[in-house]
Formats: C-alpha cells, sequence, structure tokens
C-alpha cells in the first residue's frame, strides 16, 4: 500500500510539471499589464472619492457613510492588488513588483511589505498544517481549527475559549481581533528585524491619513470613520481568506507531497465578475496556490485543466457558491467546536 501511495504521488508529481510546461507554453504566466493599470485607477479612485466625499459634502450621516464605504473598498482592493505584487504576477521583473509592492502596501495602506511576505510566504508553503502556516495561529488561544487538532485540545482539558460558541462568536471576534493583530504585530516585526524603511513609510501614511482627515471632520470624528473603516476591511478580508482554507483539511504537516499539500487545504467559490473583484480573484483559490506567480486574469484559463489533473488522480476539485463558502466556516468551526467540546467532557 505505501508503495501505492508513492507511486501515485510520483505521477500526480510527473502530470503537474507537464501542467506546468504546458501553461507556460500558453502563455498563462505573462501578465496583462492593462488588466493591472485598471487595477491599480480604480483602487486610486475609490481613495480618492473617500476624501473626496466628505470634503465636497461634509460629515452629516450620508456622505460620512459612503465615505467610509469608499475608503474600505479601496483598502481591500489595496491588499488585494499588493498581494498580486508579492507573488511577482503584475510585473514580469521581480524588483518591479517588490518596488511597487512598497508603495502600495507600505505608502497606501499603511503596512509593512517584508512583514506581509514573511508571513504570506510561510502559508503557501504549508497551507494548513499547524506551526507551520501562521494563517493557523488563532489557534487555540481564539478558536479551535480542524477535527485532529479540536479533540487534542480537549483531550488535554485546555479552554482559552468555549469553542462550541465559536461559530457565534467568529463574525464579530475574528475582525475584532485581525485590527490590533495587524497593527501591533507589524511595528513588532519591524523593530525586531530592523526594517526602518518599512517603519518609517508606515508611520508617513498615518500622519498623512491624518492630515488629509482630521481637518474636515475633527480628530474624534476621524478615530469613528478610521477604525470603523479598519473593522469592515478586516472583515471583508477575512471571510474572503478563510472560506478557502478553514473548511478544510487542517492538521499537523503529513509530509505530503507538495502538489497534494495544496490541493488538500484549498478550495474555490464559482466564477462572476462580482466574485472575482469581491474576492481579487482568490475565489481561484486551487489556482493561485499551484501557480502563485500567475496573474489573476489566467486562472480561469487554467481551471479546467487543473480540474482534470485533480479528477485523474481522484481527488476533490471543490467549486462552492460564495454563500455557501462564507456558511462553510461557520460549520466547520461548529463542527470542531464540537470535536473538542466532546473530547474535553468525555476524553
Amino acid at each position: 500500500m505505501e508503495g501505492e501511495g508513492k507511486t501515485g504521488e510520483k505521477s500526480l508529481l510527473e502530470d503537474f510539471r507537464e501542467l506546468r510546461c504546458t501553461i507556460e507554453k500558453m502563455g498563462l504566466l505573462r501578465p496583462n499589464y492593462f488588466f493591472f493599470f485598471l487595477i491599480f485607477l480604480h483602487l486610486l479612485v475609490l481613495d480618492a472619492a473617500s476624501w473626496l466625499m466628505v470634503w465636497y459634502f461634509g460629515i452629516s450621516l450620508v456622505p460620512f457613510v459612503t465615505g467610509m464605504v469608499f475608503f474600505t473598498t479601496a483598502q481591500i482592493q489595496m491588499g488585494w492588488f499588493q498581494h498580486d505584487l508579492g507573488h511577482c504576477s503584475v510585473f514580469r521583473k521581480p524588483r518591479w513588483n517588490h518596488l511597487l509592492q512598497i508603495v502600495v502596501i507600505n505608502m497606501l495602506k499603511g503596512l509593512p511589505a517584508s512583514w506581509w511576505n514573511h508571513l504570506h510566504n510561510q502559508h503557501h508553503a504549508k497551507p494548513n498544517c499547524f506551526h507551520k502556516d501562521p494563517d493557523l495561529n488563532m489557534h487555540p488561544l481564539l478558536f479551535s481549527l480542524g477535527k485532529t487538532l479540536s479533540k487534542e485540545l480537549g483531550k488535554q482539558k485546555k479552554k482559552f475559549m468555549p469553542y462550541n460558541y465559536q461559530h457565534k462568536y467568529f463574525i464579530l471576534l475574528a475582525p475584532l481581533a485581525l485590527v490590533p493583530f495587524f497593527q501591533l504585530s507589524t511595528i513588532y516585526f519591524a523593530i525586531k528585524r530592523k526594517k526602518w524603511l518599512d517603519l518609517i513609510l508606515v508611520v508617513t501614511f498615518n500622519i498623512r491619513v491624518c492630515l488629509m482627515y482630521v481637518p474636515l471632520m475633527g480628530f474624534n470624528n476621524f478615530m469613528v470613520y478610521y477604525w470603523l473603516s479598519r473593522f469592515l476591511e478586516s472583515s471583508w478580508f477575512i471571510w474572503v481568506s478563510q472560506m478557502n482554507h478553514i473548511p478544510m483539511d487542517i492538521d499537523y504537516d503529513k509530509n505530503k507531497d507538495w502538489v497534494s499539500t495544496q490541493l488538500h487545504a484549498t478550495c474555490n467559490v464559482k466564477q462572476s465578475l462580482f466574485n472575482d473583484w469581491f474576492t481579487g480573484h482568490l475565489n481561484f483559490q486551487i489556482e493561485h496556490h499551484l501557480f502563485p506567480t500567475m496573474p489573476r486574469h489566467n486562472y480561469w484559463k487554467v481551471a479546467p485543466l487543473v480540474k482534470s489533473l485533480c479528477d485523474k488522480h481522484g481527488i476533490e476539485y471543490k467549486t462552492k457558491t460564495l454563500l455557501t463558502a462564507f456558511v462553510d466556516i461557520l460549520r466547520s468551526l461548529k463542527d470542531s467546536g464540537e470535536h473538542w467540546l466532546e473530547a474535553y467532557l468525555h476524553g
């Protein structure tokens, strides 16, 4: 049986290498500069609109909320775009990707590029592998994730939170926790790693945003405007980033081959113009993890080839609606919470 497994892995890897050669010949790793120009332009327009709204109409309820929605949308779209740049999928030369990523995430979002790349590269290397994927660091302090880890936690009689209710408190607690985590961990990372340029640019972002908005609405109103926008952005980010991973296999590293590791940790959300835009094309999470440097506008082209690869090797290629993907996060959290409670009470 072990020999058959090794043979299957070898066959999968050989077919994947062949697929990789095919997509290179098809030109699917080449970026469409006009596409990314439009992405960059539209996020700049959204960012400008958030300021113009309160500058022109004042801070009564409607322009205040509308401006906040523009600001939130601009920030999340900047996040998706810097993600493209971090994967070197916008320009052919890595240097240009790295430079523009610094502009977007450091100067337009207020987060260090080096911090993001450090965490995100680990996530791609070992997705959903506990102690190796930093996206799982919310376990066990806030949430209990996956059947295996949840049972283990319960048997150890550990209870940092009432995990059997985590599907109820996830909606509010996850984005609330992420906001201070991003703010504090980025500063800690920059100081510890002596990333002084990153730190200076982040401070510059905060000064710039204050100078833009405080004269228009006063400090107190700006605090509401800014931090509520960050909470909304955090909620958007959490639901999109976790819909492809939390419902999938979460466990310790089983030392599987790289392709199998990616396929068992990811799933897709159906394509539509809205889903592509709303998720920054991370609805094609399977293709993104298999080909992390592929420009996002080509995911839909390679998706049928990836599905054929999965079908050939008996690996489920999961595709859901956006709503189902969101519900599956809560369903998965409910299941793992029940596994924890059973082990905690009777293990």
